[in-house]
C-alpha cells in the first residue's frame, strides 16, 4: 500500500472532510461506506466488536475505495498504535486524551525514532511489506493523522495545551462521553456543552489544527459546521443498518 501527506494537509487546512464510524467490525460495510464517497472512515476498535484480524480485513477492503482509513484504538497505549499502523491505518483516533502529557505520549507512539518511539519493522503492510519502507520511515510522521478525543471536563480545561502539542492534528469531540462526564447526559444543546464545543474549535484554530466531532442527528451537522468543526462524522454503519431494517419492517407492517 502507499499513502501520502495530502490527506493530513487537507485536515490541517480545515477543509470540510466527511466521515462515518464503522462499528460493526465488518469489512463489507467498510467497503460499502468507502465507495459511498466519504473522505474518511473511522474503524472503531474501541467499542466495535472486531479484533486485529478483523481490522486487517477492514483495511484491505477500504484500500479498494477512495476513503482514508482511521482507526480508533481502545486506549492510549504504545503497543496499540504500533499494531494498527503496521496494519496500514492512515491515522489513529485516541480516546480520553485529558492532558498535554497524554497527548505527547500519543504522538510519540505514532512516530518512528527520532520523532517518537514506534517500533521499527520493515516487513509490514503500512510500509508496503518492505517495498516502500524507506519512504515510509522518512515521511510517515508527515503523513499520519492523529486525532485526540476530548471527552471529559479535564480535557476541555486543558484543551489549549493539548492542541499545542506538535503532532496532534485533530481535536475530536466525543459527544456522548463528554456530556456524561460533564453531568449533562445527552443534553447536546446545554450551554455547558455548547461552550465546550466553542473552546475546542478556538483551541484548534489557535494552534493550526482541525476540530472534529461525531454527530448523531443530521440536523446538527450545519450547526457544527457553523461553529467551526471541519472533520465531521455523521452516524455509523451500525446505526444505518439498524435504522434501515426498522424502517423496512415498519413498511412491511403498514406502519
Amino acid at each position: 500500500m502507499k499513502i501520502s501527506g495530502d490527506f493530513r494537509l487537507r485536515v490541517l487546512a480545515r477543509e470540510w472532510l466527511t466521515g462515518t464510524f464503522i462499528n460493526l467490525g465488518s469489512a463489507v460495510t467498510a467497503e460499502i461506506a468507502g465507495n459511498a464517497g466519504y473522505d474518511w472512515l473511522l474503524l472503531d476498535h474501541e467499542h466495535g466488536p472486531g479484533g486485529e484480524e478483523t481490522l486487517l480485513h477492514q483495511l484491505q477492503a477500504t484500500a479498494a475505495t477512495p476513503a482514508v482509513p482511521m482507526v480508533r484504538i481502545a486506549v492510549n497505549e504504545t503497543a496499540r498504535f504500533k499494531r494498527v499502523l503496521d496494519a496500514g491505518a492512515h491515522g489513529v483516533m485516541v480516546p480520553y486524551i485529558n492532558t498535554e502529557a497524554e497527548a505527547r505520549a500519543a504522538v510519540a507512539a505514532m512516530y518512528y525514532p527520532p520523532h517518537g518511539i514506534r517500533g521499527v519493522a520493515k516487513f509490514n503492510r503500512g510500509a508496503g511489506f518492505g517495498t516502500n519502507f524507506e519512504e515510509y520511515y522518512l515521511h510517515s510522521h508527515e503523513w499520519l493523522v492523529l486525532a485526540a478525543q476530548m471527552e471529559t471536563g479535564e480535557a476541555i480545561a486543558n484543551v489549549e495545551a493539548i492542541a499545542a502539542v506538535k503532532g496532534v492534528d485533530v481535536l475530536f469531540v466525543g459527544p456522548n462521553d463528554l456530556t456524561h462526564n460533564l453531568g449533562i447526559r445527552d443534553q447536546f444543546d446545554h450551554p455547558i456543552f455548547v461552550d465546550a464545543l466553542h473552546r475546542v474549535v478556538a483551541a484548534a484554530k489557535k494552534s493550526g489544527k482541525a476540530a472534529g466531532i461525531l454527530v448523531h442527528n443530521p440536523a446538527l451537522v450545519g450547526k457544527c459546521r457553523e461553529i467551526g468543526f471541519s472533520f465531521v462524522a455523521l452516524g455509523s454503519d451500525g446505526g444505518a443498518v439498524n435504522a434501515g431494517l426498522r424502517q423496512a419492517l415498519a413498511t412491511l407492517k403498514g406502519k
